[in-house]
């Protein structure tokens, strides 16, 4: 790893975003941009997980959680929580958590 800053970030993302391949999708877009962590669908009908990677990556992530996510999906609003800088990135892979 470069002198990056790394930073670790919580997210959720509302909408038509089960059932529409949006797990596949992110992890697909996450391990793209070299970032690593985790997707999963919850039982509020939301997809959630942790990001984590150099800033400017996570950023790209964030921007295309928010706008973009999988073709079928729609997204009404994507939340961001317990943004932090981070020493050593907690994962090895992206994976989706079943």
């Amino acid at each position: 790893m470069s002198e990056e800053e790394l930073l670790s970030v919580d997210y959720e993302v509302f909408g038509k975003v089960q059932g529409v391949f949006f797990r596949k999708y992110t992890q697909s877009e996450g391990k793209k941009l070299g970032l690593v962590g985790w997707v999963q669908n919850t039982g509020a009908g939301t997809v959630q997980g942790q990001l984590q990677g150099p800033t400017p990556k996570v950023r790209q992530m964030q921007e295309w959680l928010k706008t973009t996510g999988s073709p079928q999906s729609r997204i009404i609003k994507a939340e961001f929580k317990n943004e932090k800088k981070i020493e050593n990135l907690d994962y090895k892979d992206f994976k989706v958590v079943r």
